[in-house]
């Protein structure tokens, strides 16, 4: 009579153990539903002007060269060029030189003024996609709607 008794109440034990498990996994299921209908709600009640973020990464802009670089570098060059050979040799070594010197100058100071920036790639309501850049990092991730005011962003 005891196994009998113990029996069914493993029995019980298990049923509700297994019924349990299955409302837990509805409740899970329903909470999934009920997330991706509030993101399809969002996409439908997006104002004219916002969007939904794709993505937010961050890119190095290449500087820009200028007189600085140039000048300096064609001086560096022409004095380096100007300890080579004598006479005509010596002249187009000076000139070869300080033209080598702007040129590398220039693309020095390229590089020492370069530049990162973070660009946000936002889907507009009516499915164009725009691009943004700033220097700050964005307040925003991927999946925020965001709020275009021309070349600006606002999370909303």
């Amino acid at each position: 009579m005891k196994k009998l008794l113990i029996a069914s109440l493993v029995l019980a034990a298990t049923a509700s153990w297994a019924q349990s498990g299955a409302v837990e996994s509805a409740t899970v299921k329903a909470k999934a539903l009920t997330d991706k209908a509030k993101t399809a709600a969002i996409a439908v009640t997006l104002c004219d002007t916002c969007g939904t973020v794709q993505k937010v990464a961050q890119e190095k802009r290449k500087g820009k060269g200028g007189m600085v670089g140039v000048v300096g570098g064609a001086a560096a060059g022409g004095l380096i060029g100007n300890q080579i050979g004598q006479g005509t040799g010596n002249t187009i070594a000076t000139v070869g030189g300080a033209v080598a010197g702007g040129v590398i100058g220039n693309e020095i100071q390229k590089k020492v003024t370069s530049k990162k920036v973070w660009v946000t790639s936002v889907k507009m309501k009516d499915g164009s996609v725009k691009t943004f850049e700033q220097e700050a990092q964005p307040g925003w991730a991927a999946g925020n709607v965001v709020k275009v005011d021309g070349t600006t962003l606002t999370k909303q």
